[in-house]
């Protein structure tokens, strides 16, 4: 297993054809609030541009359409432990940007840090295609999460590829590239 540097830019692992991408963000929020953001449908409409149902249980199901791309993504809940972990299936089916579909797992992992959060996002098992795409766009969507807690409107330049998905790749971040 390949040792990865993480930052706020994020991390993408490489790995054959598969790659995991990562996050690390420290958020001045509690716990709760973060949780709230990340799973309940009427707050995930505003960061992740989701439209999501959320059976809120292990063993449940998500259904989202995500993005600005609406990229329609199901799976089951592999994890809720409320409020600290949230892992899901990440399936698409095939589509013009994801020839091949994706069948891929996210998790969310919150840790008080005094007042605020340390948040942990991983997106494991994307095709290396996929991966490059959405470092970026992760990156944004990370971004306008912290803008939407903190009371700010997202504006153009937080969210420089909203109106035009095909610029979604990393243009607006860094990502470290780890090898095996």
């Amino acid at each position: 297993m390949p040792t990865s540097h993480t930052s706020r830019s994020g991390t993408l692992t490489l790995d054959g054809d598969y790659a995991t991408l990562t996050f690390e963000r420290r958020i001045r929020h509690p716990v709760e609030r973060v949780w709230e953001a990340i799973t309940e449908p009427e707050h995930l409409a505003r960061w992740y541009l989701t439209k999501a149902r959320i059976e809120a249980r292990e063993g449940g199901s998500i259904d989202y359409l995500t993005g600005p791309a609406q990229v329609h993504v199901t799976g089951k809940i592999l994890t809720w432990e409320p409020p600290r972990v949230f892992e899901h299936e990440w399936n698409t089916g095939p589509r013009k940007d994801l020839p091949t579909g994706e069948k891929t797992i996210v998790r969310w992992e919150l840790t008080p840090q005094g007042d605020g959060t340390l948040l942990r996002f991983t997106h494991r098992r994307l095709t290396r295609q996929t991966a490059t795409v959405f470092a970026g766009g992760m990156h944004g969507f990370l971004d306008r999460l912290e803008n939407q807690l903190d009371g700010k409107l997202p504006t153009a330049s937080a969210w420089p590829f909203a109106r035009n998905p095909s610029r979604i790749a990393a243009r607006s971040c860094k990502v470290f590239l780890v090898f095996p």
